[in-house]
């Protein structure tokens, strides 16, 4: 069963629950089951038959994906570190750590927003393993996956089934070019609250 088929089997579940349904399914993604793109689609597929309810399917489908991804922390806070060991080689746990090291809550919100073959569900453990505070973690999650889901939302009811069509082509383009709009806006964003400090402080 291909994605399209698996899209449309879930589409035809779910449909009677509505955004819930759609919550549901965020959350299995976001967690213990992988589902990349049937996610989007069905978010996308939703808005064009119901435009009115557009942010309420994106809002609940955000919602759902921040709490998968809270059970994923909660896991990497308790034990994750050997489940890390036991699945990930060292090299890739060390650029990890690294990135998260480096770059702050930017390490969650890039890669919420990132496609697959991105090592999501990686990232989630490893901001529990690592000791990524609760608060940031979450924060990141939300901006990232709000960009994402919202963003899919307001091209759906734009553009119809010609958005998802979209999508599905340029899936990888469209998540690279959110991930480059967040992070150049964070830089200007840095770059402005280091240069209002002196100014603060005198």
């Amino acid at each position: 069963m291909n994605i399209e088929e698996i899209s449309l089997w879930l589409r035809n579940a779910l449909l009677p629950f509505g955004g819930f349904g759609l919550m549901v399914l965020a959350i299995c993604d976001s967690s213990f089951v992988s589902l990349p793109e049937v996610n989007d689609v069905l978010l996308m597929t939703f808005s064009i038959n119901e435009p009115e309810s557009m942010v309420k399917f994106a809002l609940l489908t955000t919602l759902g994906s921040v709490i998968g991804c809270s059970l994923l922390y909660a896991v990497g806070r308790k034990g994750g570190s050997a489940f890390l060991r036991k699945s990930f080689n060292s090299d890739k746990l060390s650029k990890v750590q690294s990135w998260y090291q480096r770059h702050g809550i930017l390490a969650v919100i890039v890669p919420s927003v990132l496609p697959p073959p991105t090592p999501f569900k990686l990232f989630v453990l490893s901001a529990g393993t690592f000791g990524i505070s609760w608060p940031k973690f979450l924060t990141g999650v939300i901006v990232g996956r709000s960009i994402r889901y919202f963003s899919e939302g307001i091209l759906a009811v734009m553009y119809g089934p010609l958005a998802i069509q979209f999508v599905q082509r340029n899936y990888g383009k469209v998540g690279l070019a959110f991930a480059a709009v967040i992070i150049v806006s964070a830089l200007i964003f840095f770059a402005i609250a280091r240069r209002r400090t002196p100014s603060v402080e005198a």
